[in-house]
């Protein structure tokens, strides 16, 4: 439930260290209603360049809900009851190649699910769906995502393989040797179900993924504190993509996120 004329046209889920909505303007925060239950916070909306603007941090305000814990559903859900179609997700990542260094950003194009005990569909029963994830990233918010940050002087990776884990603790030293056999290139805890649900709403969906640190592979064990200090550095980076980034992405998608889940259902 929301009140009339409450829309956005893009969505931003902030994750570690992307807590508010600074770079809006004429911000205010309404309380979305889902089937699912409550959102991990307050929606912010606002307008940024003429866009309107729908920004939720992931873990709430003051880091307070554990990746595990998200209601990913509801998130996704309260975004798409507003009208958002195009979803951009940022989150702190740690890295697993040598060459994707602590402050670079990458933009995934490919992930592996090795997430435990989360909900991942909306379709739970009655009606099914099969939605096709072979490519689960927006390629034209990919595209422009990277040719954005270049611009701007952001060390950017454009392809990438994301690794999600269930969390909330880190790897050992075997499983992260383990995901990088997999060929993962960053390994992260909230991507997963947060890519499919989006796939399942029909919208656009890029992930900006911010290197923190080495997992442990390396043998430079990673702390929340080193987490923390790496990510602070980022957040003025990622808010200045945001800023040049939103108003860039075209009024019309010439992509087929939008008709995947009408080829999904049985």
């Amino acid at each position: 439930m929301i009140k009339t004329g409450e829309k956005a046209e893009v969505g931003v889920i902030g994750g570690s260290g992307l807590y508010d909505p600074a770079i809006l303007e004429d911000v205010k925060e309404i309380k979305v209603y889902t089937p699912y239950g409550p959102p991990s916070d307050f929606v912010a909306l606002g307008t940024l360049k003429g866009v309107r603007v729908a920004f939720l941090p992931r873990h709430g305000r003051m880091h307070r809900i554990p990746p595990h814990m998200i209601n990913y559903r509801a998130n996704i859900w309260a975004l798409k009851e507003l009208g958002v179609d195009r979803l951009i997700s940022v989150s702190a990542v740690g890295s697993l190649r040598e060459e994707y260094k602590p402050g670079d950003f990458v933009c995934p194009d490919q992930f592996i699910d090795m997430t435990k005990n989360r909900n991942y569909t909306f379709f739970d029963g009655h009606t099914v769906a099969h939605i096709s994830m072979a490519d689960p990233f927006c390629p034209e918010l990919r595209t422009l995502c990277s040719f954005t940050a270049k611009k701007l002087g952001i060390e950017i990776h454009e392809k990438g393989v994301y690794v999600c884990i269930e969390g909330p603790r880190f790897s050992t030293r075997a499983e992260s040797r383990l995901w990088r056999q997999f060929g993962a290139d960053i390994i992260g805890m909230t991507l997963v179900p947060e890519v499919n649900l989006a796939r399942e709403a029909g919208m656009c969906f890029v992930n900006i993924a911010m290197v923190t640190d080495y997992d442990v592979w390396a043998e430079r064990p990673v702390t929340a504190h080193e987490v923390a200090r790496v990510m602070a550095e980022n957040v003025e980076k990622v808010k200045k993509l945001l800023y040049e980034l939103i108003p860039a992405i075209p009024k019309v998608r010439h992509c087929e996120c939008s008709k995947f889940l009408s080829e999904a259902l049985l």
